[in-house]
């Protein structure tokens, strides 16, 4: 199989990259591509040099497989010319995920709908890690209503994040988030809307629905910005339609692949973005009862948003078409 990743040097690309090193995916040759700025450049993958080629329309010339993590923009452009070229492609940026013809895939939840179209969505990073526990929930519960609260690290703003980061804990102003993100959290993230409701927000609210396949779904998010470099964290309030038991909760968790299951308070055991940072699986804990709300609960979970959250996920999806 011949393999392209767009957006080879960005932080999704380069992570991209580590993970199909990591897990020895399968590829006959590889195209590194990416803007004019950067081609020329050489990578090393898997012993090899690799010079990085500026995309244009002719790059996917004998490409089965296209791994994009370059912007909307550049999606909606080149990844339906991977696909008349003969290539699936597997998109990270938020332009197909709502396309009702294009399936939006967690490969543990709903991997058949990869079968929609050669073009495959990868969700939101703080909705794939939200949305594991919760379709462990559904399955043996079934779910009404949701509320969401991230506390979402810089790393999901790419490079121009997690720089902002140091550059204000070094004391400079910033330059890219609207306040000094080293001391404070910005509860804004991507643009607002007429609901009062930011971008971030609703793709949460419409990538939970179209995942789980549950378009009626009541769900509500506030998304936050903090001071953390990697690794979201996200606190989920749930409403299941059939009664439940904390002990059956946790037997559903501990059942769900990709999840960790960790909650010991007296011990400090909870899930924390040094505990999901550079880790594969999705941590959940700090589960119990909804005092407010009958039939309800609440918990935690991290995830690492570069990896589970973007690439990897990518990577898992490509790797269960290949095993088909």
């Amino acid at each position: 199989m011949n393999l392209a990743i767009v957006g080879a040097t960005g932080l999704v690309g380069r992570t991209f990259i580590k993970i199909i090193e990591e897990r020895n995916f399968p590829y006959e040759d590889l195209k590194l591509l990416a803007s004019s700025r950067s081609a020329g450049k050489k990578v090393t993958v898997n012993d090899i040099e690799y010079m990085i080629e500026e995309l244009n329309e002719h790059s996917f010339d004998d490409v089965d497989l296209a791994l994009f993590s370059a912007g909307g923009e550049i999606s909606k452009k080149f990844a339906p010319i991977a696909r008349e070229h003969g290539a699936t492609v597997v998109d990270n940026s938020s332009a197909w995920r709502e396309d009702p013809t294009i399936g939006l895939v967690i490969p543990e939840i709903n991997q058949g709908d990869a079968s929609m179209n050669k073009i495959i969505a990868n969700p939101n990073c703080s909705t794939i890690q939200s949305v594991l526990p919760l379709y462990a929930l559904q399955k043996k519960y079934g779910l009404k209503q949701i509320t969401y609260t991230t506390f979402q690290a810089v790393s999901g703003a790419g490079q121009r994040g997690v720089d902002d980061l140091r550059r204000t804990k070094n004391g400079e102003a910033p330059q890219y988030f609207p306040h000094n993100i080293s001391k404070t959290a910005i509860p804004e993230i991507d643009v607002f809307l007429e609901n009062g409701y930011t971008k971030e927000e609703m793709k949460m609210v419409n990538e939970t629905r179209k995942i789980l396949h549950q378009e009626d779904l009541a769900i509500s998010a506030t998304c936050v910005r903090v001071p953390v470099e990697n690794s979201h964290g996200v606190s989920i309030q749930v409403t299941l339609e059939k009664d439940f038991t904390l002990e059956g909760v946790r037997e559903a968790f501990q059942n769900q692949e990709g999840l960790v299951f960790v909650d010991d308070g007296p011990h400090h055991l909870y899930p924390t973005s040094e505990l999901s940072n550079g880790v594969d699986d999705v941590f959940v804990g700090r589960l119990r009862k909804d005092l407010s709300r009958e039939n309800s609960l609440l918990f935690y979970c991290t995830g690492d948003n570069i990896r589970k959250g973007a690439a990897l996920n990518a990577v898992q999806i490509a790797e269960k078409l290949l095993k088909k």
